[in-house]
């Protein structure tokens, strides 16, 4: 059907289709219509063709999806999405799919305090601090680098290049992170897994830097996440802590976790 011949019920039902797929990288209607400040109710009436929004809640809509008001023309998957890898029409049921299944309950937002054995003095442990954000149905990560770790690589300690950022997945089994600093070739892989704990706060598993073999250090270590939420008196009490440390200054259960005394397998 020519596009210029559409009737409104065409219109409402393309937008409605559309929508509904725009949706589906959100595990709740509920949440979604929170974030766009929308009733659910007439939300509801947008995903089943019922009703157009008005012209600025449509502008506030495609904002968010960073698309274009061609949603009440074409179907969605050929609209540009500039910038969308993971979530764009090609990956978004391969490498997306575990991306837009990880909930706020399985992997909640706040800040973490981790700890890892350092790659590149193997007698020395890595303190960090990172925090962890959804946005748009996305979760993401960004922290800094050890301030020592920059220095004894005779890399620059500033801030700009000692943040690194990322992307979180859900795994069938816990989650994982591709990460990277700012404008770097190279990314680091991490995968943690819940562990039983009083407070189920605790998350362990590994990171893999992407070197090739035969370089200085090991390129694979356990690493042991601790949630501290947004607790502000944790958040400070970690951030004093951060950078290297000598395997008695860890925290009890990080060093249990750790396994300091087995090698990685």
């Amino acid at each position: 059907m020519n596009s210029q011949n559409r009737s409104p019920a065409d219109l409402r039902n393309m937008f409605g289709a559309n929508l509904r797929l725009l949706a589906r990288q959100f595990p709740s209607i509920s949440e979604l219509s929170r974030q766009l400040g929308i009733n659910r109710t007439q939300f509801n009436r947008y995903l089943s063709g019922e009703s157009f929004p008005r012209p600025d809640v449509l502008d506030r809509i495609c904002r968010f999806f960073d698309v274009d008001a061609r949603i009440l023309l074409d179907p969605v998957e050929s609209l540009s999405k500039a910038g969308q890898v993971i979530n764009g029409a090609y990956l978004a049921d391969f490498l997306g799919h575990g991306v837009q299944q990880l909930s706020e309950e399985f992997f909640p937002a706040g800040f973490y305090r981790f700890t890892r054995r350092s790659f590149i003095n193997e007698d020395k442990f890595v303190i960090g601090l990172v925090y962890v954000f959804r946005d748009a149905g996305v979760t993401y990560i960004k922290g800094f680098e050890a301030k020592e770790a920059m220095l004894s690589q005779g890399l620059p300690s500033t801030p700009a290049v000692r943040e690194f950022r990322g992307y979180i997945s859900g795994h069938e089994d816990g989650v994982a992170f591709v990460i990277a600093r700012r404008k770097s070739m190279t990314y680091s892989f991490n995968y943690l897994a819940r562990v039983a704990s009083l407070e189920n706060n605790f998350w362990c598993g590994y990171v893999a830097r992407t070197v090739r073999e035969g370089g200085t250090g090991e390129r694979v270590t356990r690493m042991v996440y601790e949630h501290l939420g947004r607790d502000t008196g944790q958040v400070l009490a970690a951030a004093r802590s951060v950078g290297f440390a000598d395997e008695e200054a860890l925290l009890p259960f990080h060093r249990r976790l750790l396994q300091t005394g087995q090698p990685f397998r």
